[in-house]
């Protein structure tokens, strides 16, 4: 076994196994995001077992001449220094893919099966990093946005714009349009309407399952349901600067959500709703469960109200997406508030 080779592959695991640490410890620390954690550690672990499958550890100690290390200190005045924790994870991240292309291409002097292994540890890597990437921008982009109403656009086009400007005048955080019946080209007027009217406001304008209609008019993003576009697609249509929210009704579909790049998520439902039925109920455990494992902004959804708003801040939800609750109110703009304020005092 040619010794430089084996050395290579010891410095090129030490390194990946280092850096999905310092993930691991950004993920956890940092973002206080169980899920992104626990997809760290995973990798680390896998990583590890490949290892361990391939590559005796007798072999990489027996190789292995850190004394004599050429390398060891070679360094850049760019390595010594960082400005934020994300710029340390980000590095790390690099510093993982290319260890573990290095593997790729040095094991197959070695075993096919190391070959395959880090190829697909290093695609997993690269998704790893496209979620935590989308975090941080959506994060603080949606950091203000507590609350989402969902409005039709209804065949009245003035009464239309009329609701949307008291919403906005309110200080609602994001409207979504939301409208099933409308043919294509009215309900385009009506976005295009929503985006006019939430231009230079801090309220962002959302189109529900239409990407289409979203790019059309220029929209700060589209919401898809389970069964809608994937955020791959919505994303080619949409650039990546727009918003993507996903529907969401278990864990296993929240963490996939968030592996796909979504920049938000929908969770629930949570009650029964007046505008739309639903055959089970994800309910308050859900919301529990979403808000201790996921970090990216969650919108708790189904029948919420300012009555049962307190049950739901009091899973650790943060944000929540109601329709009737305000849109049907004698004063929408006053329940709107009333909303947002009861998601404060939970704070």
């Amino acid at each position: 076994m040619d010794a430089a080779t084996l050395r290579i592959l010891d410095a090129s695991l030490n390194r990946a196994a280092e850096g999905l640490r310092v993930v691991e410890d950004y993920s956890r620390f940092v973002l206080d995001d169980g899920h992104l954690s626990k997809s760290a550690k995973q990798l680390r672990h896998d990583l590890n077992a490949l290892a361990q499958s391939c590559l005796p550890h007798e072999w990489l100690h027996a190789a292995r001449d850190t004394p004599g290390d050429v390398g060891a200190t070679i360094t850049t005045d760019a390595e010594r220094t960082r400005a934020t924790p994300w710029d340390v994870c980000a590095a790390s991240l690099k510093r993982v893919e290319q260890s573990l292309r290095s593997i790729e291409e040095y094991g197959k002097l070695i075993d096919g099966r190391l070959v395959a292994g880090a190829e697909q540890l290093r695609y997993r890597t690269y998704t790893l990093e496209k979620a935590l990437d989308t975090l941080r921008g959506c994060g603080a982009r949606l950091t203000d946005c507590r609350l989402c109403v969902l409005i039709d656009g209804g065949p009245d086009g003035e009464r239309f714009k009329r609701l949307v400007d008291i919403l906005v005048a309110a200080g609602v955080g994001m409207l979504q349009l939301r409208d099933k019946q409308l043919e294509s080209r009215a309900l385009l007027d009506r976005a295009r309407a929503l985006v006019q009217a939430t231009r230079g406001t801090p309220t962002l304008a959302l189109i529900n399952d239409r990407a289409d209609i979203a790019a059309a008019a220029a929209a700060d993003g589209v919401h898809l349901g389970q069964e809608d576009l994937t955020v791959a697609d919505a994303r080619r249509i949409l650039g990546a600067e727009a918003l993507i929210g996903v529907s969401t009704h278990n864990l296993a579909q929240a963490r996939q959500a968030v592996l796909d790049g979504a920049s938000y998520l929908g969770a629930g439902p949570t009650f029964e709703s007046k505008t739309k039925s639903f055959e089970s109920f994800a309910g308050l455990d859900y919301l529990g469960e979403v808000s201790t494992e996921v970090s990216l902004p969650t919108f708790a959804i189904g029948g919420i109200t300012v009555e049962n708003l307190p049950k739901v801040v009091a899973t650790g939800a943060k944000r929540i997406a109601v329709a009737s609750a305000v849109t049907a109110a004698a004063d929408p703009a006053a329940a709107a508030r009333g909303l947002m304020a009861g998601l404060v005092a939970g704070d």
